[in-house]
């Protein structure tokens, strides 16, 4: 019951005192409409055998009240403790009013990702994600079919191959320069440095520079777009009575959502302005041909193939916004987490830099792309900081386009489906010390260790897998090893006076991310900067 409160008081938030205090007085209509839904709703239900379910479900709640503020991590406790005793890979749990699949094991995620891919390759839709994708019309939520398939070609071909992403390699390498320069400016002064910030930073810079063709540091953009993708993730990621009660928000003709659509207008708007004016500028550069640089940027190429693909303005909106929320925020959770793990783990931050260091010929100042190639125990570092912390750690929802047998149970049309990919990494059957931050375990011969996060390893699903999943692996790795690289390469680091460890408590939205923001103290090496006698 107070689950429900809480939802509604939620939704209520942006109302004005008046109607607010009309809550009281419409509560108990809605509670009557909740039971007469939960005890009638059996009647009209087919025989559909769903998998089972873990004790504790309550009515109108459903099992809601046993999810706390890291629902990975309570859907993992819920997957052990199954009825029966079973090994909860597969199970249902009832969040509200909606049955939900739950996968939380390797073998349940390829049933889920590969054996039903195409059945299972949908999104769940809600008016908010509606509002914030343009209808939507992105790749990330859009629901499954042709208009899908067309928005991921021309994300992957155009902005995300490997091809593309190795074209970006000079921006790269130019803006990791400019964060190694404001370090360095920092450790002269023996200054502290807000890396969160730093590396929110630049994966926004590298991002806008692929889809714009420019970084927005000098006109202080990049700061908007920070502010907007916050507050995007944190309307997407909220709590949403739609899909928690479906039917008290039809039955109440869409008045419930009302105080969370105007907020993801609002949002919107402030999207509108910022994306409308981007595309009409490069609108401009198209007519007066730009030197024929026409294609130079991602957003060129959206408006050059337009028409062929029948693109609306919000089409393009719509994709253009992924493209800077998605490839900004997961990229830098990654940079900050595995900084917070090397700080944790001293003797890893020390092979590390070792390797890194061994590996830069003598008198070079900078760690370039080439340099990365023979860099074995990094990429175990990665991967290790993807296991332990992938970014999103429940995979964003798919939806039952249409019945199908899983393991002898039928998941109906329209059923939400998660995986918990975050479970699954720290799955003690498939992985030895699963809990321990070990870069070893992906470098040790004949061991699980050889788990490659692309989509065909189901213990190791960072990024997903199947026809959903995230299309920017390579663009966000190139970004994610030339800065490690060099954070490694130009620096040693230390926590601030009077720290003792890294707080690695976590907050869930779209996204996880740490609750406290990551400040540390760097040292610059005396000798990086001065060329070798050889030289």
């Amino acid at each position: 019951m107070a689950q429900l409160v809480v939802v509604l008081d939620h939704l209520v938030g942006d109302c004005s005192p008046a109607a607010k205090a009309l809550l009281p007085l419409l509560f108990p209509l809605l509670l009557l409409f909740l039971l007469l839904r939960y005890f009638t709703a059996g009647s009209g239900r087919s025989s559909a055998r769903l998998p089972p379910s873990p004790l504790g479900a309550l009515p109108l709640v459903g099992h809601a009240h046993l999810v706390d503020a890291l629902p990975h991590v309570s859907l993992r406790r819920l997957a052990a403790t199954r009825r029966g005793g079973e090994d909860g890979g597969i199970m249902t749990v009832r969040l509200g009013a909606v049955p939900t699949l739950v996968a939380s094991s390797a073998r349940a995620a390829r049933l889920v990702l590969r054996a039903h891919d195409q059945a299972l390759a949908s999104r769940v839709r809600s008016t908010c994600g509606d509002v914030l994708t343009y209808g939507p019309s992105d790749v990330v939520f859009a629901p499954y079919g042709e208009r899908w398939r067309q928005s991921k070609r021309l994300v992957t071909t155009h902005l995300l191959s490997a091809t593309k992403v190795q074209s970006y390699r000079d921006a790269r390498e130019e803006e990791v320069e400019l964060v190694i320069g404001k370090i360095r400016d920092a450790a002269a002064e023996s200054e502290t440095v807000d890396m969160s910030e730093l590396m929110s930073k630049f994966t926004n810079d590298m991002v806008c520079r692929a889809v714009a063709g420019r970084s927005f540091r000098v006109e202080g953009r990049d700061r908007v777009f920070r502010e907007l993708i916050d507050q995007t993730f944190a309307v997407l990621g909220g709590f949403n009575l739609e899909n928690l009660y479906p039917g008290l928000a039809r039955a109440a003709g869409g008045m419930l959502m009302w105080p969370a659509r105007r907020r993801a207008e609002r949002l919107r708007g402030r999207w509108d302005e910022i994306l409308d004016k981007l595309i009409d500028q490069h609108a401009r550069e198209d007519a007066v041909g730009d030197d024929g640089q026409q294609e130079s940027d991602f957003i060129h190429v959206l408006l050059s193939v337009q028409a062929e693909y029948g693109l609306t303005r919000d089409n393009i909106k719509g994709i253009l916004g992924n493209m800077f929320a998605a490839g900004t925020d997961t990229t830098y959770l990654v940079l900050e987490f595995v900084m917070a793990e090397l700080m944790l783990h001293r003797d890893v931050m020390a092979k590390l830099q070792a390797e890194v260091r061994k590996s830069v010929p003598k008198g070079q100042k900078f760690v370039s792309e080439d340099d990365l190639v023979g860099m074995t125990y990094m990429k175990a570092v990665i991967k290790e900081t993807l296991r332990l912390h992938p970014p999103v750690p429940l995979l964003l929802p798919h939806l039952c386009q249409e019945d199908c047998d899983v393991e002898g149970y039928t998941i109906p049309a329209g059923m939400p489906v998660l995986v918990n990919a975050w479970a699954i990494s720290r799955d003690p059957d498939m992985w030895d010390a699963a809990e321990e931050f070990m870069p070893e375990r992906f470098i040790r011969m004949g061991d699980i260790g050889g788990a490659d996060f692309r989509g065909m390893d189901f213990q190791f699903l960072p990024f997903g897998s199947g026809r959903r999943i995230c299309p920017g692996i390579n663009f966000a790795l190139a970004s994610i090893e030339i800065m490690l690289a060099n954070l490694m390469f130009h620096f040693d680091w230390e926590l601030p006076s009077g720290v003792d460890t890294i707080d690695m408590t976590e907050v869930f939205g779209l996204t996880v991310s740490r609750k406290e923001k990551l400040f540390l103290n760097p040292k610059s090496r005396g000798d990086v900067n001065r060329p070798s006698k050889e030289g």
